[in-house]
């Protein structure tokens, strides 16, 4: 790899916001690794991106197991000696409908996507950013306008996704000495072929 190319590690590239994104970092000459739980998005992603698909990673990685993470992070790093971006996209809405009508179990499946993903993902980024040389980089979480402007019956997507406003700016203060800057995007519905 050239030593001035930039490294991105997008989640939940497969899809939506996170695969644009990716195909937006290869467009600008980024080396990307491509994360989602399923390699076949994540290869559609990088044969999109045409001639900028031989900088692009792909690494199928559930982002709420921690043993996981650890490996994708080491296999971006082994492959191209850095990361300079986190995008941590990933994440699912849930269930919808009453709050006396959610399981336990689709509560804790939104928060380990939604939180523990982003924390995980976060605290490898630490790890690398502090040590690297030049040392430093940027996370950027995905966020919602759900942590501004609630939707009827959307207790587990709603709150997560305040969990990941304070972890933001919980990141964002623990960074600054070590040159990682971390900040949150808050986007409302967006036309992604998701849906």
């Amino acid at each position: 790899m050239n030593s001035t190319t930039k490294v991105a590690l997008v989640t939940g590239a497969g899809s939506g916001i996170g695969r644009q994104t990716a195909l937006a970092f290869l467009k600008e000459g980024y080396s990307v690794t491509l994360v989602g739980r399923r390699r076949e998005p994540l290869e559609t992603t990088a044969a999109d991106s045409g001639t900028a698909g031989s900088r692009a990673l792909v690494v199928p990685t559930d982002v709420a197991d921690p043993d996981a993470v650890r490996s994708l992070f080491a296999k971006t790093v082994e492959s191209f000696g850095r990361i300079d971006v986190l995008f941590n996209n990933a994440g699912v809405f849930g269930p919808s409908g009453p709050l006396e009508d959610i399981l336990v179990e689709e509560w804790k499946s939104v928060v380990d996507i939604n939180v523990t993903g982003t924390f995980l993902c976060a605290r490898e980024a630490f790890r690398i950013m502090k040590d690297q040389h030049p040392r430093g980089g940027r996370i950027i979480n995905n966020g919602s306008l759900a942590a501004h402007a609630p939707r009827p019956h959307s207790a587990p997507y709603t709150t997560s996704k305040h969990a990941i406003t304070g972890l933001t700016k919980s990141l964002s203060l623990a960074g600054r000495e070590h040159d990682i800057a971390c900040c949150q995007i808050d986007i409302g519905n967006a036309a992604t072929g998701c849906w």
